[in-house]
């Protein structure tokens, strides 16, 4: 798949998602074979871009390239200014956000709230192409409500703006993450756009990927809450669409050895103090599933140390491995 002058390695995208899309997050699933990596959403408010949280965003420093920046927003001169900005700071891709369906962000009329205003969809959309010489992509829902699913409308004002590509979540703005995604919608666009189309929403495992390509048509798939304590998802993905095998889930060692590299980036990226606590929402999605696992987040979530939680993880990872050695 093809974004602009940017081949990707694969069609698998990592979706962004606030608080989980960080630099050592989209490192690690891009070494786990995602094709491309999106970051956290960047307000489009320039009195926000001097704070250590939009600076640790929008930070890409050794990541593999194609490197893309979602922004978030209503204002097309703000938005305009907001692409520049990024670019400068070495944005290779600029992704506009039209999907999140959070109150805090429709409340502002950005996200998903945009799509009830298409003119002013048609506005943010030339005014970001207009100001920036990288690709500008686009992330959608299906619609706002389940009665108005006018994302095939969406997709003809991005395609007609010069977006160059375009993700579609399989609900509407009113859906939320409730109930299952649909896929229709986006098979429809599909058939109506040239621009390259990607899935997204309820992408769980190979045999989903697969069969939402089948069925939509699409050049990509995008993967989100799946890949959450499972990076290792995409190259699950890729080798099932390329081979119609499985792979065999990772040993315990492995996903001990895979977390234990991530936590130490994220204490690199955000310091002890932020690192530790950004770290406790990804040991819980590692540990999840697996034996004692309750009763270990209950207590990793009290420690505020580096050494501390480094230990209590290396020590519940050890008992899972003895339980496996004396069930053989």
């Amino acid at each position: 798949m093809r974004i602009g002058p940017y081949k990707l390695n694969n069609n698998l995208v990592l979706a962004p998602m606030a608080g989980v899309t960080d630099r050592p997050f989209r490192q690690l699933c891009k070494s786990l074979r995602a094709g491309m990596a999106v970051s956290e959403m960047v307000s489009s408010n320039s009195l926000l871009w001097g704070s250590e949280k939009t600076k640790r965003r929008a930070n890409h420093e050794g990541e593999t390239e194609p490197k893309s920046v979602q922004i978030m927003g209503a204002d097309p001169s703000m938005m305009a200014e907001a692409a520049r900005h990024n670019v400068d700071n070495g944005a290779q891709i600029i992704d506009i956000n039209m999907g999140c369906p959070a109150k805090k962000v429709c409340n502002v009329a950005a996200g998903s709230a945009l799509l009830q205003h298409e003119t002013l969809v048609k506005e943010i959309l030339e005014a970001v192409v207009g100001a920036v010489d990288v690709p500008v992509t686009l992330k959608i829902r299906t619609g706002w409500d389940t009665a108005n699913r006018n994302g095939v409308n969406i997709a003809h004002i991005a395609e007609e703006s010069g977006i160059q590509a375009l993700a579609i979540h399989g609900r509407t703005r009113a859906c939320a993450y409730r109930g299952e995604a649909e896929y229709d919608t986006i098979a429809e666009i599909k058939q109506t756009v040239r621009i390259p189309v990607i899935a997204n929403g309820d992408i769980t495992s190979p045999e989903k990927a697969k069969f939402v390509l089948e069925k939509t048509g699409v050049d990509g798939i995008m993967v989100g809450r799946a890949a959450q304590g499972r990076p290792w998802i995409f190259r699950e993905i890729e080798h099932y669409l390329k081979t119609g095998e499985k792979l065999a889930e990772p040993s315990i060692i492995e996903v001990r050895d895979i977390l234990l590299a991530h936590l130490h980036n994220l204490y690199n990226f955000y310091g002890e103090y932020t690192g530790v606590r950004m770290a406790r929402k990804h040991i819980s999605w590692y540990s999840k599933g697996q034996r004692h696992g309750a009763a270990f987040r209950q207590a990793v979530n009290k420690v505020d140390s580096i050494n501390e939680q480094l230990k209590m993880t290396e020590d519940f990872f050890e008992r899972l491995q003895q339980d496996i050695q004396q069930a053989a």
